[in-house]
Formats: structure tokens, C-alpha cells, sequence
């Protein structure tokens, strides 16, 4: 038989089995390899040896996904724990607020102790602000908070941190407020000892060290001693600490002692402060006008 191109037809044995065959060939190769690797397990050292051969395809394509689930989780730490470290800081600044004046208070209590006229402590209220940035005058030690008249902070306010006075507010804004820390030069607290209650006036030197000035050289001061606000001004509560005498030149020549003083507070340091309030008066309950027995009158009968 001629074919149409002029070749003849390819011998029987290059075709193969039919394709039908061939399906049904594997499709018997299928099962038997299914049944013994369900009843024997036959197949388990095959599939073990390919997970071992795939396992850093597999590590390879997990990869990104595994990174991203890492960056993830990273970043949303970072911002939970400052959110947490900004909760605490700003605890801290108002328990502060409560426990600064401690100690002086015990001290005034065991002096006033046995006075019946004794009055009570006047309560008063805090906002809690932020530092923001330095003022770009180099010649004063200034800062800038957060908040101003709208959150009810005025001028001549105090403002301390966890360990004492940094400053007063000297200008307020609505929404800002500018606060000279105690180290200006311009700065003047009356303050007192708690050894001995001797007063004082304390000025800011301006290189991060107070001054106890006007004090003559045979004054009662010691290194180490304490000094606290004193209240005279009608600004600062008395008692608040201020700073502590680190240094004292006493020289006949001169009429006063030169007393260097070192800040309880972080002046410079510190972002979170506390502005304490106006002194909050005490309800005063009405003086009731004394009663006066009037003796009733006698009756008398109509004529």
C-alpha cells in the first residue's frame, strides 16, 4: 500500500501500546501502589526522603511570610511598650505631685502638733504636661509645654517633677504655656532650711547651679542641708523641694557667704512635669447670729 507522500507507514512495533492500554496500565500501577502503602506502608522511607529534599523549598517560600509576621509583631511591641512607658511616666508625675511635700509635712506636724488652732492642709489640683522644645533665647534657661489656658494652666503657676521645683509658668498661651526653670538668672524662690527653718531667697546661676544669697557668713548652714520652698511668696506651697547645699565660701571681707546649692529636680532633664495649681480654698460654713431667748407675753383678756 502506497502512501501519500510517497513513504510507507511506520512498522507496527515503533507505535507502542494504544493509549487506552496505557491508561489502564497506570491506573492498575495507581492502586497497587495505593493498597501498599496503606497496608504496608512501603512508601514512608519515599515520603520521608522527600520532605527532607523539600523542607528548604519549603523554608524558602515561608520565608517573607515569616519575616513579615516578625516585623509585625516587632513594631507593635515598640509601640505598646511606649504607650506603657508614657502611662507610667505620667503616674509617676502625679503621685509625685501627692508625695513631694511629705516629709516636711510630717516634720510640721510634730511642731504643730500640740495646737488646737492647728489648720488643714489645702488641697490643691495638677495638670499634667509635656516639654516641649527649649525657647531660642541662649541667655535663659526657658521651655514650652503642651498646654496653656485651655487646660486651665496660668501665670505665676509652679511646676515640679517627681523630685522637686524646676520652675514657674511666666507666660501662658491657649494652648502653650513657657515656664523659667529655677537655673535663670532672673529666677528668685524664698525658701528655707529644714534643719533649722532659717529663710532664705534662692536665685538660679544659670550654669545648672542655685545660689542662697543674702545669708550672712556666720548663718547656720551646713553641706548637705535641705532647702524647701518656704511659701512667704504666696506662689510656690512651702515645703516643695528646691535644692541642695553642695558648696560654701566664707570670707571675712565680705558681709554675706557665697552659697552654692545643687537642684533636687531634673531642671534640664526631664520631659513630663507636673503644674500644680492654685491653692483651692477651704468651704467656710456661716456664722449663725446667736438666738435670743425673747420671753413670751402674757395674754390678757379683751374688756
Amino acid at each position: 500500500m502506497a502512501s501519500v507522500a510517497g513513504q510507507g507507514p511506520p512498522p507496527f512495533f515503533k507505535r507502542g501500546p494504544a493509549p487506552l492500554a496505557r491508561l489502564m496500565f497506570l491506573l492498575i500501577l495507581c492502586l497497587v501502589l495505593l493498597i501498599a502503602d496503606l497496608r504496608y506502608r512501603y512508601l514512608e522511607v519515599l515520603r520521608q526522603a522527600v520532605s527532607v529534599v523539600t523542607y528548604p523549598l519549603q523554608m524558602a517560600a515561608y520565608g517573607p511570610v515569616e519575616l513579615a509576621r516578625k516585623v509585625d509583631t516587632y513594631f507593635s511591641s515598640v509601640q505598646a511598650l511606649t504607650r506603657e512607658n508614657a502611662d507610667l511616666a505620667r503616674k509617676q508625675v502625679e503621685v509625685s505631685g501627692r508625695l513631694l511635700r511629705q516629709d516636711s509635712v510630717e516634720q510640721e506636724n510634730l511642731r504643730l502638733r500640740a495646737l488646737l488652732d492647728m489648720k488643714a492642709q489645702q488641697p490643691v489640683s495638677g495638670v499634667v504636661a509635656e516639654i516641649l522644645y527649649n525657647t531660642r533665647d541662649t541667655f535663659s534657661r526657658r521651655v514650652i509645654l503642651n498646654k496653656g489656658l485651655q487646660q486651665g494652666i496660668d501665670t505665676g503657676q509652679a511646676v515640679v517633677d517627681d523630685a522637686g521645683v524646676i520652675g514657674q509658668v511666666t507666660r501662658s498661651y491657649p494652648l502653650q504655656a513657657e515656664v523659667t526653670l529655677l537655673s535663670d538668672k532672673d529666677q528668685a524662690v524664698p525658701v528655707q532650711i529644714t534643719r533649722n527653718g532659717l529663710r532664705a531667697v534662692i536665685f538660679g546661676v544659670g550654669n545648672g547651679q542655685l545660689e542662697l544669697r543674702f545669708l550672712a557668713a556666720s548663718a547656720d548652714v551646713q553641706v548637705g542641708d535641705e532647702v524647701v520652698t518656704s511659701g512667704l511668696d504666696g506662689v510656690f506651697l512651702p515645703g516643695l523641694p528646691v535644692a541642695k547645699v553642695v558648696r560654701i565660701d566664707r570670707d571675712s571681707s565680705y558681709s554675706f557667704a557665697r552659697i552654692l546649692c545643687q537642684p533636687a529636680a531634673g531642671i534640664e532633664q526631664h520631659g513630663t512635669v507636673l503644674v500644680l495649681g492654685n491653692r483651692e480654698a477651704l468651704p467656710q460654713v456661716p456664722e449663725q447670729a446667736p438666738v435670743r431667748d425673747v420671753p413670751a407675753k402674757s395674754k390678757k383678756g379683751r374688756r
